[in-house]
């Protein structure tokens, strides 16, 4: 059974064009160092609330909230996630997933049912194996990408910017090669600061990222470039 790990009620953010609710899980294989929900990394096997109380709040929306957002941790890494995707689109709303990208096949199974996917791009592919903490992802999250670009499902690739990590030119390497293979819609993400994160960079490094000179190139590259 999926380990829930929490579930907000009400976003206009998380899936764009959407009144969504998001569920998180517990559990990522990843170990990005500037991962905003480091708690969610590891699986206990312990859920904060049951998915028995995730549908039963989700019946109570019906017509209220246009979508549902499966996020984490990696909400990939359940291994009912197919199924749990497939009750929520049965109940009549739209889906919309957070991955990494490290679990194409899962993404295969379940494609029919999602409506929208943010499709996370860590770094550059020389640097993922760092920055990703774990070896050997890159072919799976271009598989994912390939996939997905292959599919007539609305999706997004963003790259959390921390200035810690990453240069603005990596970015523009990351956002070059993304161009190249097809992708349409590019989400820069501002690093954000979190409570156990020892050593934050300062808010001049990460805004960066952001100026006109750095932004422009970029903004050339995709009829659809976010901010955010």
């Amino acid at each position: 059974m999926a380990t829930v790990a929490g579930l907000v009620p009400f976003t206009t953010i998380d899936f764009p064009g959407c009144l969504a609710a998001v569920v998180f899980f517990k559990g990522c294989p990843l170990r990005c160092p500037f991962c905003h929900n480091p708690d969610l990394q590891e699986n206990d096997g312990i859920g904060d609330i049951s998915w028995d109380e995730v549908i039963s709040f989700l019946s109570t929306r019906k017509g209220k909230l246009d979508g549902v957002v499966f996020s984490g941790g990696e909400p990939l890494m359940q291994p009912d996630i197919v199924d749990l995707v497939h009750t929520v689109k049965e109940l009549g709303f739209k889906v919309g997933i957070h991955t990494s990208g490290v679990y194409p096949e899962k993404l295969r199974q379940m494609i029919t049912d999602i409506d929208w996917v943010g499709l996370d791009i860590k770094a550059p592919w020389d640097k993922y194996d760092v920055l990703s903490g774990r070896p050997n992802m890159v072919e799976k999250v271009k598989e994912s990408l390939s996939f997905l670009l292959g599919k007539c499902v609305s999706f997004e690739a963003r790259t959390t910017c921390d200035p810690t990590y990453l240069t603005p030119k990596d970015i523009l390497a990351i956002a070059k090669d993304l161009h190249g293979l097809g992708v349409k819609t590019y989400a820069m993400q501002k690093y954000r600061t979190f409570d156990t994160d020892k050593n934050p960079p300062e808010q001049s490094a990460i805004d960066t990222f952001f100026t006109l000179e750095n932004l422009q190139p970029i903004k050339e590259l995709f009829p659809s470039l976010i901010v955010r």
